[in-house]
């Protein structure tokens, strides 16, 4: 059986987390396989590229297997710009709030966005809306789960750190 080696600052080996900075009980950095430069891009691209992805779904809907015309295609990409748009706004507002409020947050963008597309396919509005909210209910859940348990170690990790330094 493998057994894990003593690292610098513990006695088992284990490893004990960080401070929630991005950096471990030594103070060392954690290594970050991507630059800035590269996550800045990734920000920006990737609710551009879900929202084009988005767009020709709503627009095929829309069409409902009809041909494709320049009004569908200028349906396809105002999707895509409102979507792009309210990503951003969602994202920027998100990040100034508590999670339970960051989490309400996109579950409603998550269940808005499901309904938009559900009901471009005809079905009844009682429908759409039923499936709108438990599918908003659901994302709100899971992401409320991940931050309060994101946070929860954060701040345990944290408070270790703490008691740490005052006992050397």
């Amino acid at each position: 059986m493998a057994h894990a080696v003593p690292t610098r600052g513990t006695s088992t080996g284990a490893r004990t987390g960080g401070t929630g900075s991005g950096r471990d009980t030594s103070g060392r950095r954690a290594p970050d396989v991507f630059g800035a430069r590269t996550h800045l891009l990734a920000k920006w691209a990737m609710p551009l590229a879900i929202g084009l992805v988005y767009g020709y779904w709503a627009a095929s809907v829309r069409r409902h297997g009809g041909p494709i015309t320049g009004w569908n295609l200028l349906f396809g990409f105002m999707t895509v710009l409102a979507f792009a748009i309210l990503w951003y706004v969602v994202r920027a507002v998100a990040d100034r709030l508590p999670r339970e409020g960051h989490a309400v947050l996109w579950g409603a963008f998550a269940g808005s966005a499901l309904g938009f597309l559900y009901s471009g396919s005809g079905v009844a509005m009682f429908t759409c809306v039923l499936a709108s909210l438990l599918f908003a209910a659901a994302v709100t859940a899971g992401l409320y789960y991940v931050y309060a348990t994101h946070q929860d170690a954060e701040e345990a990790r944290a408070a270790r750190h703490r008691a740490l330094t005052r006992a050397t």
